[in-house]
C-alpha cells in the first residue's frame, strides 16, 4: 500500500474531480458520508453527546458535513467552528450554509472564547486542521486542543490528528490532538508509523473515498506500507527436486565470552527461516555451547579463546551474517577490518559489527554493494549522526544508503527498510518483541533469505515482515511480557504458513492497535 505526501493527495483530489467529473463539494460529501456511516454502524443512534470541532478549511468542511448527517439521523450534537484564520475554504462555506439551512447554529470559537464543557463519556470529532497544517497552531488553539485532550472523552480525528504536520516532526506537543481513533482518507499517512508522531494515533483505519484509481496506481511514492499482500509476491516457492545446497550456505560470524547466546539465536533463526546449511564461526569458548544446543548447525572456531581474533574459514558461504555478539576488542576490530578487506560475499551486519563501523567509518567503504545493515536506534545514531526529528532521521538514512549503496533496516515499532530514496514501512510486530535477542533473530532470518536467493532488499523487507509476524503469532500464546526471542524462532513456520491464509473479517492494514 502506497503512502502519499500531502501534495500527492491534493493532486489526487484534483485528478478525481477532473476525471470523474464531480465537484470538490461532491468529493467532500463522499468523505463525510464515509465518516458518518462508520460512526452510525457503531453507535446506532445512541444519544451520547457528540462534539464536533471544525476548522475553517477543507478538514473543517468535512466535519461540518458530518454534523449535518448526524443531525439528520437524530444524534445529539454540538458544533464548534475554530476561527484560527480569516481565510475560509469555499467547500467549508458551502457546507456551513447547508448546516444553517437545517437551523443548526455552530458556536464560533476565537481567541478569548470560553471553551465548552465536555464530559468524559462524550465523543469528540476532531476536524480542525487535517493534512494542510504548515505552522504551529496559535497559542489559544493549542489551549483548545489541550482542553480536548484533558477531557478524557473519546476523540475521533478526521484524516490526521490536528496539530500534526505531514512532512516534519511535532512543533508543540501540547498543541496536538491525542486521538483514540483516526479515519484516514484513501491511504494511511507516514506520521502514523514514526515514533515521534505515531503516539498521537492510537488506532487508525483507511476510508476509501473513491480517489482516482489510475492516479493512485501510477504515482510513485517515497514510502510503501508492507503487509501480507506486498510480501507474498516476493516469496520464492521450493521446487520438488531441490536439495539443501539449493537453499544456500549461511555463515554466522560472531560471539564473544558471555555472548555466545546471540550467535546461537541468529544461527537457529537462520535455519528456521530456510537456509539449507548454516555454519557458526565463533571463538573457541562457543564451540561446546553451540554443538550442544544447536545440533543442526556446523561450528567453526577462531584461534581466539574468548573473542574473535582472526577470521579464517575454509567453506564457501552464500552469504555472511556478522557482528552478533562480536564484541569490540582491539583484536576483534582488526580481524573485522581484515575480513572486510578481502570479503566478496553478500553481508548482513548487525550489533557490534555496526558499532565497529561507526567507530571506524573508513571501513564502511569496504562493504559490498547492497550490504544489509540492521541497526537499532542508538546504533543508527552512531552511523548517521543525530537527528532533530523522525523526518530528518529518514533523510539522513537515505543519504547514507545512497552514499554506501547499502540497505538500512531501521528497527522499531514499525521497522522501516531504506534503500536509497525508497522506504518500506513494516506492519507486523508488537511491544513484546522489545526483548533481548530479538534483533539477533532478525539478522539470522535476513541472512537465511539471501542464502536462498532473495535479493538483499527483498530479503530485508520480507525478513522484517516474517520476524514481526512470527512475533505476533507467538504473543497470542505468551502475552507481551513473557515473549522471548526463542518464541519468535519457534513460530517462524507458522509465519510462513500464514502467508497463504485469508484474513477473517479484517483488513490487514486497519485498524492498527498498540498496547497502552
Amino acid at each position: 500500500m502506497k503512502i502519499f505526501t500531502a501534495e500527492q493527495i491534493y493532486l489526487a483530489d484534483k485528478s478525481t474531480i477532473k476525471n470523474q467529473q464531480i465537484s470538490s463539494t461532491e468529493l467532500m460529501e463522499r468523505a463525510a458520508t464515509g465518516i458518518f456511516d462508520w460512526i452510525h454502524r457503531r453507535m446506532q443512534g445512541a444519544q451520547v453527546k457528540i462534539h464536533l470541532f471544525c476548522g475553517i478549511g477543507n478538514n473543517g468542511g468535512d466535519g461540518v458535513a458530518v454534523a449535518r448527517h448526524l443531525q439528520d439521523h437524530g444524534y445529539n450534537i454540538g458544533v464548534y467552528v475554530v476561527n484560527y484564520s480569516k481565510k475560509r475554504s469555499q467547500d467549508f462555506l458551502t457546507n456551513l450554509e447547508r448546516l444553517k439551512e437545517r437551523k443548526i447554529w455552530p458556536v464560533f470559537l476565537e481567541e478569548g472564547s470560553e471553551f465548552p464543557g465536555i464530559g468524559r463519556d462524550d465523543i469528540i470529532i476532531d476536524a480542525v486542521f487535517g493534512i494542510g497544517l504548515n505552522r504551529n497552531p496559535d497559542d489559544w488553539v493549542g489551549g483548545l486542543i489541550q482542553h480536548l485532550n484533558d477531557s478524557d472523552a473519546f476523540i475521533l480525528s478526521i484524516d490526521v490528528p490536528s496539530g500534526l504536520f505531514l512532512d516534519r516532526g511535532v512543533g508543540d506537543s501540547k498543541a496536538v490532538v491525542k486521538a483514540n481513533y483516526v479515519l484516514s482518507f484513501q491511504a494511511p499517512k507516514l506520521i502514523f508509523f514514526l515514533p515521534g508522531t505515531g503516539i498521537y494515533s492510537n488506532n487508525w483505519e483507511v476510508l476509501d473515498i473513491g480517489l482516482d484509481p489510475s492516479f493512485m496506481a501510477s504515482t510513485e511514492t517515497d514510502y510503501e506500507l508492507i503487509g501480507k499482500s506486498e510480501v507474498l509476491p516476493l516469496y520464492i516457492p521450493r521446487e520438488k527436486f531441490s536439495h539443501k545446497g539449493t537453499f544456500g550456505h549461511s555463515l554466522i560470524i560472531g560471539g564473544s565470552h558471555g555472548k555466545i547466546g546471540a550467535v546461537t539465536l541468529a544461527a537457529k533463526a537462520c535455519l528456521k527461516a530456510g537456509s539449507g546449511l548454516v555454519t557458526a564461526y565463533v571463538p573457541q569458548c562457543g564451540y561446546i555451547p553451540l554443538q550442544t544446543f544447536l545440533s543442526e548447525a556446523m561450528v567453526a572456531t577462531d584461534e581466539g579463546e574468548k573473542c574473535i581474533e582472526h577470521i579464517d574459514f575454509e567453506i564457501e558461504p552464500s552469504v555472511i551474517g556478522i557482528g552478533i555478539g562480536l564484541g569490540i576488542s582491539d583484536k576483534t576490530v582488526k580481524a573485522f577490518s581484515d575480513f572486510l578487506s578481502k570479503n566478496k560475499k553478500p553481508l548482513v551486519i548487525d550489533a557490534d559489527g555496526l558499532n565497529i563501523l561507526s567507530k571506524h567509518l573508513g571501513l564502511i567503504g569496504k562493504i559490498p554493494a547492497q550490504t544489509v545493515l540492521t541497526p537499532h536506534p542508538k546504533e543508527l545514531e552512531r552511523l548517521i549522526g543525530t537527528w532533530k526529528d523522525d523526518f530528518d532521521k529518514l533523510v539522513k538514512a537515505k543519504a547514507f544508503s545512497k552514499k554506501y549503496d547499502c540497505v538500512l533496516v531501521i528497527k522499531g515499532a514499525h521497522t522501516i527498510t531504506i534503500y536509497k530514496d525508497k522506504g518500506y514501512v513494516n506492519t507486523t510486530g508488537n511491544p513484546g518483541m522489545a526483548t533481548a535477542g530479538s534483533g539477533d533473530v532478525l539478522a539470522g532470518i535476513i541472512t537465511a533469505l539471501i542464502a536462498q536467493g532473495y535479493e538483499p532488499l527483498s530479503a530485508a523487507i520480507f525478513g522484517v515482515y516474517l520476524h514481526g509476524r512470527a512475533g505476533d503469532i507467538a504473543v497470542e500464546k505468551t502475552g507481551y511480557q513473557a515473549l522471548t526471542a526463542s518464541d519468535i524462532i519457534t513460530h517462524m513456520g507458522e509465519a510462513y504458513l500464514d502467508l497463504f491464509t485469508t484474513p477473517e473479517n479484517r483488513s490487514e492494514h486497519a485498524p492498527q492497535e498498540k498496547e497502552e
